[in-house]
C-alpha cells in the first residue's frame, strides 16, 4: 500500500481545515506498522481515505496495484468489501444478533450463502476462542471476548489489507496484549497487511514499524524498537 501526496479538506472557505496536507506512507505485506500521534493530527482521517470509507481530495492511493481516487463509487465499494477489513475500539456488533450471525457479516455482505458464511464465521469464532459461544449475544460477552469477535468479523473474508482504529484502547493489559497477539498470528502473513491506529504505548512491541503523525502529515517512520512514546 502506497500513498504519496493525500490531501483531505473538510469544509470551505474560513471554515476549511485541512486534515491531511500531502501524506506520504508505504505499508508492505507481512508487517504490522502503526501510526501514531497527538490526537487530531489527522490518523483517523488518513485510515478512512486509505481503507475508501472517505475520498481524498488530491494524491495517489495504491491498494494491491489500485488507485482507490481513480474508482467509481460502486467498484470503490466492492475492491473495499473484497479486500479490507476493520477492527474498531468500539466493536460495533449488533446487538440483536448472535456472535456467529455478527462474524458472518462480511461474506454474507460479498454474496456468500449464509451456510457457508456460518460456517467459516465458525471456524474463526472457535480460533479465536470462542466455539463454545457461537450462539451468545454481544452483551452477554466481556469486552475482551467482543473484540475477538469483531476480529473474527474482520478476518472472515480473509482481507488483504486489515484496518485497525485503536483496538485495545478499552481493553485491560492482558486483554489487549491477547487481542494484539491473535492480530499478528492471525493477519500478518506475506500476501496481508495490518495498519493500527493507536495511543496505546503497551502495544508497541508487536509492531514491524511505527509511522509517527503531526498536524495532518507523516512526520518520521520508526522501527519499533527505537521509538520512544510521546503520544499516550
Amino acid at each position: 500500500m502506497r500513498t504519496r501526496g493525500v490531501i483531505k479538506t473538510f469544509g470551505r472557505g474560513d471554515n476549511a481545515v485541512q486534515a491531511l496536507k500531502g501524506v506520504d506512507f508505504d505499508a508492505h505485506c507481512g508487517e504490522m506498522i502503526m501510526i501514531v500521534g497527538p490526537s487530531g493530527c489527522g490518523k483517523t482521517t488518513f485510515l478512512s481515505v486509505v481503507c475508501g470509507t472517505m475520498r481524498a481530495d488530491e494524491g495517489s492511493i495504491e491498494v494491491f496495484d489500485t488507485d482507490l481516487l481513480k474508482l467509481s463509487s460502486g467498484k470503490l465499494t466492492a475492491f473495499r468489501g473484497a479486500n479490507v477489513g476493520f477492527v474498531f475500539q468500539q466493536f460495533n456488533l449488533i446487538p440483536t444478533w448472535s456472535i456467529l450471525e455478527n462474524a458472518s457479516v462480511p461474506l454474507l455482505l460479498n454474496g456468500t450463502s449464509r451456510r457457508k458464511a456460518e460456517e467459516e464465521a465458525a471456524r474463526l469464532l472457535t480460533e479465536v476462542g470462542l466455539g463454545k459461544r457461537l450462539n451468545a449475544y454481544p452483551s452477554q460477552l466481556s469486552g475482551g471476548q467482543q473484540q475477538r469477535v469483531a476480529i473474527a468479523r474482520a478476518l472472515v473474508h480473509q482481507p488483504r489489507l486489515l484496518i485497525c482504529d485503536e483496538p485495545t484502547a478499552s481493553l485491560d493489559a492482558a486483554t489487549g496484549r491477547k487481542v494484539m497477539e491473535l492480530l499478528k498470528a492471525s493477519a500478518c502473513r506475506a500476501d496481508r497487511c495490518v495498519i493500527v491506529v493507536t495511543h496505546d504505548s503497551r502495544i508497541f512491541s508487536f509492531a514491524d514499524r511505527i509511522a509517527e503523525m503531526e498536524d495532518g502529515v507523516v512526520k518520521a517512520i520508526h522501527a519499533a524498537g527505537d521509538y520512544k512514546a510521546q503520544y499516550v
